[in-house]
């Protein structure tokens, strides 16, 4: 029996098992107009083919939005600001799902849908990401998530459903993991790698060389900042498409930016991860060297007290909430002195910093110094200790008063 029929729904298409299978699943399901929406963030994809693939499966209309520079700009620089890290991973899917799921509503605006639909399964993060976000810009839409509705419980039923229907796939029974690319990275889960036991297989990986079979020769690479945000490398001035794009290709021959993590979702499971963020890491290690030369003490203390909250919001998909947003005021209001350069070395998966450079530095060579100066007397520490242990020393004489 047919569900309630719903005239228009848009998919959030990929061209991989899940989605594929969904499209196909929502038309005999639901006997609706289904459109794809194919988000380009630089997944290294020919997205010609995976706009056929969409059509011959069954979509009415295929719509392919450009969003690199937006999401670079607007989305992985502010999270690159606020050095945010969710228990060791650099968010890389997480900061994709908000722009994406944006993106979808406003076709989904365009074409008049009574729904909208993602591929996302009822154990994982993205499912509250994308409908956060769809609830964010729209309270009454309706959200059709096939993962808690159909009667699939693996991706091993997709698979024969998807051979049932002719849609070619590219996972297979044999290799059942689950990948996800973008400009900032490439996200790997699910099948063989779910024993958190067991060294991912290296034909898993899609960027970044080996550590150890990286070139013998370390690069050096200079990377200026303003205001917080990358701008330049090795000299040249570049839009943020291009500099994540070199720096992910140096990174990416030099090992550098692999991860495996076992990681708290957000829906209560543990679950394992294999990441790929090359010029992500880069630029990570390079903000916190600038910020250590250019960020006041208090400041940088405050700051880091709200990474832990800022890339939790992140990663449960909270990125339109107000709380975020108050957040990225605060963490901007703290970048307006970081600019700079930063010097580095990459080489066989490391990163070393060589050098920070600013006409913005804090760091005063003069105070800092352990030979003669002039401007700091030695003797003014005696009562500045004195007035810190006076709390310390009362504590000792009512500890020792109550022993006797």
């Amino acid at each position: 029996m047919k569900g309630k029929k719903a005239l228009k729904i848009v998919l959030a298409y990929s061209g991989g098992l899940d989605t594929s299978v969904i499209l196909r699943w929502l038309i005999e399901k639901y006997n609706s107009e289904v459109i794809a929406f194919v988000a380009d963030l630089g997944q290294g994809e020919n997205l010609q083919i995976i706009e056929k693939k969409a059509y011959k499966t069954g979509a009415s209309k295929v719509f392919i939005k450009d969003l690199k520079e937006e999401f670079v700009k607007e989305y992985i620089f502010p999270m690159l600001r606020a050095n945010a890290v969710y228990e060791g991973y650099l968010l890389g899917t997480a900061i994709a799902r908000p722009l994406i799921a944006k993106a979808q509503m406003e076709v989904a605006k365009q074409v008049e849908a009574d729904a909208v639909s993602h591929g996302a399964t009822g154990k994982g993060n993205d499912q509250v990401r994308f409908e956060l976000t769809y609830y964010s810009i729209d309270p009454t839409i309706r959200v059709i998530a096939p993962w808690r509705d159909w009667v699939f419980r693996s991706r091993s039923d997709l698979i024969n459903f998807a051979k049932k229907y002719g849609i070619p796939v590219p996972a297979t029974k044999s290799k059942p993991y689950s990948s996800d690319r973008n400009i900032f990275h490439v996200s790997h889960e699910g099948g063989i790698l779910e024993d958190p036991g067991h060294e991912p297989p290296e034909e898993i990986f899609e960027l970044i060389t080996p550590p150890e079979k990286a070139t013998n020769t370390p690069e050096i690479v200079e990377i200026g900042f303003s205001k917080g945000d990358p701008c330049s490398v090795n000299g040249k001035n570049l839009s943020p498409i291009r500099l994540l794009d070199a720096l992910n290709k140096i990174g990416a021959r030099h090992g550098v930016g692999r991860a495996d993590i076992v990681e708290n979702r957000f829906v209560g499971m543990k679950s394992r991860g294999v990441y790929e963020t090359p010029g992500g890491t880069i630029l990570h290690s390079a903000h916190k060297a600038l910020e250590s030369i250019t960020m006041d003490r208090e400041v940088m203390h405050l700051r880091d007290s709200l990474i832990p909250k800022y890339a939790e919001l992140v990663y449960y998909g909270f990125w339109f909430s107000p709380e975020r947003e108050m957040l990225q005021l605060a963490i901007d209001n703290s970048q307006k002195n970081i600019t700079g350069t930063v010097r580095l070395k990459v080489y066989k998966g490391n990163v070393y910093i060589l050098g920070r450079y600013s006409s913005n530095s804090l760091f005063t060579p003069d105070l800092a110094t352990f030979e003669a100066d002039t401007v700091y007397d030695q003797r003014d520490a005696t009562g500045f200790i004195k007035l810190n242990a006076l709390r310390l020393k009362l504590a000792n004489m009512i500890n020792k008063k109550f022993k006797t």
